[in-house]
């Protein structure tokens, strides 16, 4: 998932904006790819970016029956370490209301992950914001759960993270890349279908190669907005 680093000028009271650096973004690269592909700035159907986690790069795929195209991301792996529950009452506190089958820490940006029974206790999770703030780690927590087979899903996942001004995130690249590897173990597969299930929602198709280390990510851009800059 993200790593964030606080950078300078620190909060004051007339700017309490909290600075952060993101080095690994889904929103971002995704974003940028579908910009260069979309407006013939780039030759060829796969891009790199230079970033803060190594080289990302971003693969135009086939456009769906409407035109829309999807890209794959190749990012890698963020592996996780088991994380006693009982170690922290701020934990304890956030998930009082609902059963916790297992809790891992990411080993880079240390994101909880806290996996639930089933997809439905995740859709059905009520955050107290507050309380997730204070929770371990460095970021932020992402509850998953198994989906149900008649979905179409094999996880369901939701990203919160207020420490950062995001209460909840609507789509999250990054923490697939922990959401991955964490299911492919117990699924026994490298390839799965996530869906997050924030307010505005998301689907992502996952392939996990475990000896590169890399996750690909596939999904869809759409342009919402264009404009010009004046200098």
């Amino acid at each position: 998932m993200s790593t964030k680093q606080k950078l300078e000028p620190p909060k004051t009271a007339e700017n309490p904006i909290k600075y952060f650096v993101v080095k690994l973004c889904g929103h971002a690269t995704l974003a940028s790819a579908h910009v260069l592909f979309s407006n013939g700035l780039v030759d060829g159907d796969m891009v790199e970016f230079l970033t803060l986690s190594g080289i990302l790069t971003a693969k135009k795929l086939s456009s769906d029956s409407g035109g829309q195209f999807y890209i794959e991301l190749n990012f890698p792996v963020a592996q996780t370490v088991k994380y006693d529950l009982v170690d922290d009452p701020s934990l304890v506190k956030a998930f009082s209301d609902t059963t916790v089958i297992d809790v891992h820490i990411t080993t880079v940006s240390e994101d909880l992950l806290v996996e639930l029974p089933s997809g439905k206790a995740v859709e059905d999770f009520q955050p107290h914001f507050d309380v997730i703030e204070k929770c371990p780690g460095k970021a932020g927590v992402i509850i998953t759960g198994p989906a149900t087979p008649e979905s179409g899903f094999d996880i369901i996942s939701r990203y919160f993270c207020p420490r950062f001004g995001v209460p909840e995130d609507p789509v999250t690249g990054s923490v697939h890349c922990a959401l991955a590897a964490y299911w492919s173990k117990k699924f026994g597969k490298s390839n799965l279908i996530a869906y997050q299930a924030s307010p505005r929602g998301g689907k992502l198709e996952l392939r996990l190669d475990e000896e590169k280390q890399r996750v690909e990510l596939s999904g869809k851009g759409i342009t919402i907005m264009e404009g010009s800059i004046v200098v």
